[in-house]
């Protein structure tokens, strides 16, 4: 039997509450939002099959907040980007809805939540894709190590 859980049901958790709370502290600290997608893609790698409808978009949302944290990237808007770094936080957190010690279970909320996010955010992540197209190969391709080296920067341009 397949279990119904909702995005949405997990959105209203504390325990994602919990990782909205911290969103903005990794947003605003790049070193930080860097070591939090180091866990996050450990994590997605070792339950790619797990995740496999929500695959590319999470890869696209991974990469897009490793650009908005090297500086490369600053299209988002502020809410879209803290909600994306909320579901990454809750994504990595071991005790959450449904605590990831549990075996067959413990992923899918975050599956849920991640899921209901991506797609609630599917044209900023669109977005980003089309933007990331259109940079030169060597950029994008050396984006997940050389990013670390950026400056700490404030919120993008686009706070409304």
């Amino acid at each position: 039997m397949r279990s119904k859980i909702s995005g949405e049901k997990v959105g209203k958790s504390s325990s994602f509450e919990s990782a909205q709370a911290a969103a903005g502290e990794y947003a605003e600290n790049p070193k930080k939002l860097h070591a939090l997608l180091d866990r996050a893609l450990a994590k997605a790698h070792a339950s790619k099959g797990r995740l496999a409808e929500i695959w590319d978009s999470l890869q696209a949302s991974l990469r897009l907040l490793r650009a908005y944290a090297s500086g490369r990237y600053r299209e988002t808007p502020w809410a879209s980007l803290l909600s994306i770094v909320a579901s990454i936080v809750y994504f990595v957190m071991p005790l959450d809805l449904i605590p990831d010690f549990i075996l067959a279970l413990g992923l899918i909320d975050d599956a849920a939540l991640l899921g209901w996010i991506l797609t609630s955010l599917k044209d900023d992540i669109d977005h980003f894709i089309e933007w990331e197209k259109s940079q030169p190969e060597t950029e994008v391709n050396g984006a997940a190590g050389a990013g670390r080296e950026a400056p700490s920067a404030s919120r993008h341009g686009d706070d409304t």
